[in-house]
């Protein structure tokens, strides 16, 4: 069953889902950092320049660094499965990004899976691993 646990929790973390897409979009470091716990960590298997970044302050700078590429990016995700358990939650999510890069627009589909952790009644995420699933590069002005 691809949503499962209370209904509570699957509409936190969709929340959650959404805060981090609208903080990218936005490109507001502190609320897109705000969605991870402390001890995250965030792979990135596709890119093994970047490889895995472990911890929330870790995470959020090389995030910071990574956003000046990506002016203008506008940045969605949605969940394809929640599996909440107790404190502890499984999410797989796809993404569709679009930005502007020297060679042409960029529009990207991926795949997250993650482990996500409840934290004095707040989700955050624990763990993501990012998946290109998908690039398609236009003319700009398309």
């Amino acid at each position: 069953m691809p949503f499962t646990g209370p209904a509570e929790d699957r509409l936190a973390l969709r929340e959650l889902l959404e805060t981090y897409a609208d903080a990218v979009t936005r490109c507001d470091a502190e609320a897109w950092g705000a969605t991870w716990a402390e001890d995250g960590e965030w792979s990135l298997p596709d890119y093994p320049d970047i490889g895995t970044t472990r911890g929330r302050d870790a995470i959020v700078a090389m995030w910071v660094e990574a956003m000046k590429h990506y002016p203008g990016i506008m940045f969605e995700a949605w969940p394809g499965s929640i599996e909440v358990t107790g404190d502890t939650a499984v999410l797989r999510s796809y993404t569709a990004e679009v930005y502007d890069w020297p060679d042409g627009v960029h529009r990207d589909r991926g795949r997250y899976d993650d482990a996500c952790v409840k934290i004095d009644g707040q989700w955050f995420f624990q763990r993501r691993t990012f998946r290109n699933i998908h690039r398609q590069i236009g003319e700009k002005g398309l």
